[in-house]
């Protein structure tokens, strides 16, 4: 249920960037303007270009005082910088469900207030409109997708799960009410969706319990909800097909997910994310080709994984972004040949992130941890030991000391390995 929790809060991203189709808050001699520069820094937070981002936000911010735009962009912008520097914007870490619990991996206080005070003011003019009419689609469009924002950094980052679950709560209501006065009004359909979605997802028993209580939800109509804004919506399409992404994957389409991940990395080519989430979905579908017997199909999609993080590592157009986190490039590419059942490549490609210099040290030590469990897949048990005993004298990270030494103890192996040997042992 957490992760499920997570993915919703994490949502909008982007999505929060939203332009209103009421002009009553910017003057319609300013709006050419107000919206080219949304779009500039727009494209360079894509690109992962935080300053482009930083200095068209701003100007924004000074161009329009009383609008959320500005501060709320900046926001944005904050968040996204932060997961980008702590490589969870593409990462396995989550799947562990003591991402959720664990709080070692801190913060700086600076950007939690910078966050917060960007955020407080952009609440602060949306209900200032507010007030002077309380349904301007515009302003509530603007004070939901700041609650969203919150909510997404208040678990993303600092793990505070109520507090976002309370924000995210409030930002579908906002939005629910947009789309009421505006039914045209398609980019609020993105928060709604997720939520439906998400909704829907919940366990059976957990799933009764919210309908009792007046939440009811639809993977299905949620799914359809996202995809129309994906395909019609105004400003938020790209944020929908990010979002769509997770959702394929979640929902073992990886055709799809590989399609939004070719579309939009094409789109944003200095944005090596979407080529690690194309890499991650090709092997997940050659998974599926091999369960089918296709092995032919199953060989060229692990191929083209390969060959994409071989790119990466040499592809000039991605090079200034790419040399910034060459640490969770080599750690992504360690999972996609563990996945493949390449261990002792996997292994030296987690151990070259670990090299890496500036190397995230949370990612450090999964780093270890995993060319632990691929020396073990590998049969190099020696080298596995090595490994856990190195995990064993860095910092605890998600459970990571708990998992070197259940490694220390048994040689790791995965799902449907366990149960091939279990059955050719008749245990």
């Amino acid at each position: 249920m957490k992760k499920l929790i997570f993915v919703f809060t994490i949502l909008v991203t982007l999505a929060t960037t939203v332009a209103a189709q009421s002009n009553a808050w910017i003057a319609e001699t300013d709006r050419a303007k107000f919206d080219a520069l949304r779009r500039s820094g727009l494209e360079a937070l894509y690109n992962l270009d935080y300053d482009k981002a930083q200095k068209d936000f701003k100007e924004i911010s000074q161009l329009y005082p009383t609008h959320a735009a500005g501060p709320q962009l900046l926001a944005a912008r904050v968040w996204i910088k932060t997961l980008y520097e702590s490589r969870r914007l593409q990462s396995s870490l989550y799947n562990s469900e003591s991402f959720y619990s664990s709080g070692d991996d801190k913060v700086d206080p600076k950007v939690i207030n910078e966050f917060r005070t960007l955020t407080r003011e952009a609440k602060r003019l949306s209900e200032v409109r507010l007030k002077q009419n309380p349904k301007e689609v515009e302003a509530l469009y603007w004070l939901g997708a700041t609650e969203g924002l919150k909510a997404s950094f208040e678990e993303a980052v600092e793990r505070r799960h109520f507090a976002a679950l309370k924000d995210g709560d409030d930002s579908v209501d906002h939005h629910r009410e947009v789309l009421k006065l505006d039914p045209t009004f398609i980019d609020a359909s993105l928060i709604a969706g997720l939520y439906e979605y998400v909704v829907g997802s919940l366990p059976l028993p957990i799933k009764v319990v919210a309908g009792v209580t007046g939440f009811r939800g639809s993977k299905k109509k949620g799914l359809a909800l996202i995809e129309s804004v994906a395909r019609n919506g105004n400003w938020a399409r790209d944020d929908a097909r990010t979002l769509l992404i997770v959702l394929y994957t979640r929902e073992k389409r990886f055709a799809d997910a590989l399609a939004n991940a070719r579309e939009l990395s094409a789109q944003y080519p200095r944005n090596y994310l979407f080529r690690l989430e194309a890499a991650d979905a090709l092997v997940a579908q050659a998974e599926v080709e091999r369960s089918a017997k296709n092995t032919d199909a199953a060989v060229k999609a692990e191929r083209e994984a390969f060959a994409t993080f071989e790119d990466l590592l040499h592809d000039r157009t991605v090079r200034e972004t790419v040399s910034r986190a060459l640490d969770l490039v080599h750690f992504k590419y360690g999972e996609v040949l563990l996945t493949a059942g390449e261990g002792e490549r996997a292994a030296r490609e987690f151990l070259a992130a670990t090299r890496v210099e500036r190397a995230e040290p949370s990612l450090v030590t999964m780093a270890h941890l995993y060319a632990a469990r691929a020396f073990d897949l590998a049969g190099k048990r020696e080298e596995a030991l090595a490994q856990y005993r190195e995990v064993l004298t860095r910092p605890d990270i998600y459970a990571a000391h708990d998992e070197a030494k259940k490694g220390l103890t048994k040689p790791y192996r995965t799902e449907s390995i366990a149960k091939t040997e279990s059955a050719a042992s008749g245990t």
